[in-house]
Formats: structure tokens, sequence, C-alpha cells
């Protein structure tokens, strides 16, 4: 039986058990399985890493993560994210063409060399970002979007505080240092799994090995993308202060992995570092698919209603990352709401799933209605009043 049935029917078993007055102690029985010997994380020469999950958002391994730190180009993942929403929202096109400023000309750093005056669309802008670094089109992004990068900066600490990054402040688009420029290993992990988890579409970019514009043809920083084929992104960083880091993203048989390390002592140290934060992932743990979204998962009573059922589940795919060979260990429990009434509107939370591994909760969503249920009429109600009354009661006596 796939680990998908498995849970699904694990968590009918659950639901069935909550809802009986006797239950069988063969159906709680738990059949010891041989774990898998799971070494501890890697130790780096870095300042502060994690590895995260791209899916479930486990973090499987992690030192120093939360330590504010100058993210140097790394603060482009954000500038790059605003483009690709503003792309998403259709507020901006990749034809799109942008007047280069003389300020956009003059920032220093690296660039995609860019000229005063020149009319460069959004699509080469992005590219030189993503690529090649470009501190020249990640201020004429910055003054496209937002009419200076001052106010571009303000965008970013919104967004910012909205992804859940609490450690995170921009002063600039381009990672140039800054006394309150600041970020951490952990929210550069999140914001990359909303680059690739929300815009797909643009995702490509930040596999690309060189970039050409104007005559002058530039690799991209990321030595990994030409060592593991298996990675395909995201963004290099360096200045004096920051040091050398490295947010990096690979696929294997369907399992994705975000590391980032900072404050390595070189291009050669972050490559190497990070291979090893997802060597390690690769090897230990796998993420599993559990739920579909919008899978109906239990359709239990709803007094009052036009309807007597409600399909309740979850508003999002659910993954889950474990170490491998242990998916036999999983169980799902369902805490569905024991007195739902009408009206019932879609979305409305109704309890919460829980997914087991062994004794640990290893993760917990929101069920929620996957539909809509009105109340019914007068003599519908009133009938549901009395038998909920004597539902009550017998419960009472039972119990």
């Amino acid at each position: 039986m796939n680990i998908t049935k498995s849970i699904r029917r694990t968590a009918q078993l659950c639901l069935l058990a909550a809802l009986c007055t006797v239950t069988s102690s063969a159906m709680a029985q738990v059949i010891p399985q041989p774990q898998t010997v799971i070494p501890a994380p890697p130790q780096l020469a870095a300042s502060s890493w994690i590895l995260m999950d791209a899916d479930s958002g486990r973090v499987l391994a992690e030192h120093n993560s939360d330590e504010r730190l100058p993210p140097a180009s790394l603060t482009k993942l954000m500038t790059a994210y605003l483009v690709e929403r503003e792309l998403d929202r259709g507020t901006i096109n990749l034809d799109d063409m942008v007047s280069i400023s003389e300020k956009a000309w003059r920032t220093g750093g690296s660039k995609m060399f860019i000229e005063v005056g020149d009319q460069v669309s959004i699509s080469n802008l992005l590219k030189g970002i993503i690529i090649v670094s470009g501190n020249d089109a990640s201020v004429a992004v910055a003054e496209h979007l937002a009419g200076g990068e001052a106010p571009f900066a303000d965008l970013m600490n919104q967004h910012a505080t909205r992804l859940g990054m609490h450690n995170t402040n921009f002063q600039n688009a381009t990672g140039l240092p800054g006394e309150e420029h600041y970020s951490t290993a952990r929210d550069m992990a999140l914001l990359s799994q909303y680059i690739i988890n929300d815009y797909p579409d643009h995702y490509a970019i930040y596999s690309q090995r060189n970039f050409s514009f104007g005559g002058i043809d530039q690799p991209n920083r990321n030595r990994l993308l030409w060592r593991d084929p298996t990675v395909d992104g995201l963004k290099t960083g360096w200045t004096t202060e920051a040091g050398y880091g490295l947010v990096s993203s690979a696929l294997r048989d369907g399992m994705r992995l975000i590391s980032v390390v900072m404050g390595t002592s070189s291009e050669e140290s972050r490559a190497q570092e990070s291979q090893k934060l997802l060597s390690y992932g690769f090897r230990f743990y796998e993420t599993v698919k559990l739920y579909e979204q919008d899978a109906v998962l239990a359709t239990p009573r709803v007094w009052g209603g036009d309807s007597n059922e409600l399909r309740v589940g979850v508003n999002g795919e659910v993954f889950v990352t474990l170490p491998r060979n242990r998916n036999e260990e999983l169980r799902a429990s369902l805490n569905i709401n024991s007195d739902l009434r009408a009206p019932v509107a879609i979305g409305d939370e109704v309890g919460t799933l829980e997914v087991y591994l062994g004794e640990d909760v290893v993760s917990e969503r929101r069920l929620v209605a996957l539909e809509s249920v009105e109340e019914g009429g007068l003599f519908k109600r009133f009938f549901d009043q009395v038998r909920r009354f004597f539902s009550g009661l017998i419960g009472n006596f039972t119990g």
C-alpha cells in the first residue's frame, strides 16, 4: 500500500475510533519498525547555516540560523521576489521597458553594465539581478516599481514581515552594506521557499549559468550549478563585512531542499559547505506528499443545515519530511469539532489534522470546510435541535 493510501486509511480508522464507544486493542497496536540511524548534521566552516525542505518546511540542520548578519547580495532574492510578484499580478510585463537613471548606472559593486538613458526590459533586468547580481539592475527596478530605492526598501520590509521573516531589515535593493541592513539564514531559506513555490514560472532563471548583455558575457557565481546537475538555484552574496554566502536549492527524486550558508571564507568554501548540507539531507531524509489540496478527509455531521454532512479537508497540499525508511510509522489523527452547526462557509476552520511519526507530531494543519452549508428550513432546524438534544443525553449516559 503506498504512503498516501496508508495515511488516508489510518485517518479513517482514527475517525471511526473516535465515533465508537468500543475500540479494538488490535487497532491501536503499533508494530515496532527498524529505525534509520541519523548521524549528527555536518559542522560547517561558516558563521550560520540552515537546511530546509522546500515543501514541508521542516528544518533538517541549522547553526546560528537566527543570528542577524549582513546578507550582501542575498538581499536580491527579495528584490527579485517583488519583481516576480508584480509580474504574477499583471501590474508589469516582462517586455516592459525601464529607463535607466544615472543613480542606477553609478551604483558600485557587481553590474550587468547598463548605461544612463538605456531602455532595458524587465526580463533582462530580472536576469541581471538573479544571474550576475547586478546592483545597477536592482536599483533600476526599485526606481521603476516604487519611485526610488528608499520606498522600495520599505516595500521589501513590509513583505518580509508578511512572509514571517522576523529577523530581517532591508535598507536597499542591492545588499550593499548598511548599519541596519541584516537578515538570517532562516529568513533567507523561508524567502527562497516562497520564491520556489509561489512563482515557479520564473524559477528557471535561477539555474542559468551565463547572461550576456551589451556584448558582455558574465557567469553565474554559483559554482554548484556546474558541479551538481540537481542544483538549480538560487543566489550568491559577498561583501567584506558579510563574507561569502550562498542560498542553494536542489531537486532529487521529487524532494527539494534549500540550503543557506552565510559567512564563509571564499567562493570555493561556500560551494563546498553547501554541498555538505544538501548531501546530508538527501542521504538521510525523504519527503512524501500525504494529501492533495482540497482532498476530502472526513464528512462530519452538521446540525441545522440544508445538508446533514460537511466535506472537510486541508486548504493546501500536505507534505512531511522524515528519516528514510520510517514511513510505516506514520499515522494521522483528525480532531473535528463535535458540534458543527449551520451556517458554515467555505474555509471555516472546523478542527485540526495531526500527523505523527511514532509519538512525535511531524505536521499539524487546520481542517477547513471545503463547501458551504446554509441553514435549513424552520422544521429542519427544529428536528435537528431535538436530535442533537437526545444525542447529547445518550452521549452523557454512555460516557
